[in-house]
């Protein structure tokens, strides 16, 4: 005779939560655990202990001030052993596993850039680096700066608008079509299961941060590339862990 099987409400609950799988940087998908965490990470700041290079990525160890050594992700960049670094921020990762480098971080920070990277005092197996140079953590690029030049004419699309006239209208557009042409300044693949771009056109400023428009995307473009980009404009969205944005452009399709 065949018996029904009742569940339990907290296996239905575990079992849920097992489907919620979020896509890294790694390309790997984050094991499901219960003790799976992600927790927006202020800057910050230690001494290179060891590196590794491995899937577009590098690993950092590092040494804080106060004795702590943790692990860090950005995109890969030559970095120092036994230099000074500075990370801007980014997310915290626990039970990460990297299938490229065939490991499993207790926790590690995927970090948004290095705004800083040198040499200790003192220790000569620091090699020299040009600090003046951000690495962007999980991009191709650096969001260009208000020293870059960047004049793009307007799409001449239905629905096109520029970026700084995307933000001013940001609430009349929330969950509307909209097209938008720009260069493309910074790119970060394969976050949360998205690419996502960020495109300038020379419209508004970073002062008043209506000058980059971030657009989350299947498909891929590169740095530099002048893009028309076609979407839907979705305001003050915000996905956890510090991705929040006043405006961005979701589901879009991007034309070269």
């Amino acid at each position: 005779m065949k018996k029904n099987i009742i569940w339990p409400l907290s296996c239905v609950l575990v079992l849920s939560s097992v489907t919620a799988v979020l896509a890294m940087p790694d390309k790997v998908a984050v094991p499901a655990a219960e003790n799976t965490v992600q927790s927006a990470v202020e800057p910050l700041s230690g001494k290179v202990l060891q590196t590794m290079d491995s899937g577009g990525y590098t690993y950092i160890h590092i040494q804080k001030k106060d004795g702590e050594k943790t692990w860090v992700a950005v995109a890969a960049a030559p970095i120092a052993v036994g230099s000074q670094i500075t990370f801007k921020g980014g997310m915290e990762m626990r039970d990460f596993e990297s299938k490229s480098l065939k490991r499993k971080f207790d926790s590690i920070i995927f970090a948004d850039a290095v705004v800083s990277d040198s040499p200790v005092k003192n220790d000569p197996s620091a090699a020299p680096k040009d600090s003046s140079k951000s690495v962007s953590g999980g991009s191709k690029a650096a969001v260009s700066g208000k020293d870059a030049k960047i004049t793009i004419a307007k799409a001449s699309d239905a629905n096109a608008y520029t970026v700084q006239e995307i933000f001013a209208k940001s609430v009349k557009l929330n969950k509307k079509k909209v097209v938008v042409r720009g260069k493309v300044v910074k790119v970060s693949a394969g976050i949360m299961g998205k690419n996502w771009i960020h495109i300038q056109d020379g419209t508004g400023t970073q002062a008043k941060k209506n000058h980059n428009l971030v657009c989350t995307s299947q498909d891929m473009a590169d740095v530099d590339d002048v893009v028309t980009i076609s979407g839907v404009l979705v305001k003050d969205k915000d996905f956890g862990g510090g991705y929040k944005y006043s405006a961005i452009v979701e589901e879009s399709t991007i034309k070269k």
